[in-house]
């Protein structure tokens, strides 16, 4: 039944759609810092939109049949990453501030949202072990853009906690990176055996 509607057609379109819809809108959101951020940083500031981008890109491939594998191990890696963090994110918020605005229960459920799709396509992906390697490379030197170059996404009530933030976020890496491998290399060399 999933694995039906995963494969049809017009949900795909549907999918692409507010990917790519969620994606415009992530990098409008992100303006106002993007506009102070240095050039050589710039692509490495707007997180989720660009893990939104990679699985907007997957899709459009994988509409026509076709793969772009390291692409599909960006998008497994950075959308489980993104959105498990902006959950959390959004959450730490709630509890320090005691209320979120509306726009924060809207990315809870997104980002959550976009946890979920990176994973559910990870049996049509055709990710060999180099591709994990060159987006884990990608992810955590996108850590360090944010953590030791300080280009982290703004959350004005949590930059006290900036340090704690940014060994959360390593960790969250390597898990993301770990449950690509597991979701991908070996589970589909356990189904060949």
């Amino acid at each position: 039944m999933i694995k039906a509607i995963l494969l049809d057609r017009k949900f795909l379109v549907l999918l692409f759609i507010v990917n790519l819809l969620g994606t415009i809108y992530g990098y409008y959101w992100y303006k106002s810092q993007l506009v102070v951020t240095p050039d050589i940083f710039l692509v490495f500031v707007p997180d989720s939109p660009t893990a939104s981008l990679f699985f907007t890109i997957f899709l459009l491939f994988f509409l026509f049949r076709k793969h772009f594998p390291l692409v599909e191990a960006l998008a497994i890696i950075t959308l489980f990453k993104y959105g498990v963090w902006a959950v959390v994110m959004n959450l730490l918020t709630l509890v320090v501030n005691g209320s979120l605005p509306w726009e924060g229960y809207m990315l809870i459920a997104s980002h959550g949202a976009m946890a979920v799709q990176g994973l559910l396509y990870s049996p049509y992906y055709k990710i060999k072990p180099i591709h994990i390697v060159v987006a884990a490379v990608w992810t955590l030197h996108n850590d360090v853009i944010d953590y030791v170059f300080e280009m982290m996404p703004s959350y004005a009530s949590l930059s006290k906690y900036m340090n704690e933030i940014g060994y959360f976020t390593f960790w969250l890496s390597i898990l993301s990176v770990g449950i690509a491998y597991m979701l991908t290399i070996r589970n589909k060399n356990r189904a060949s055996l």
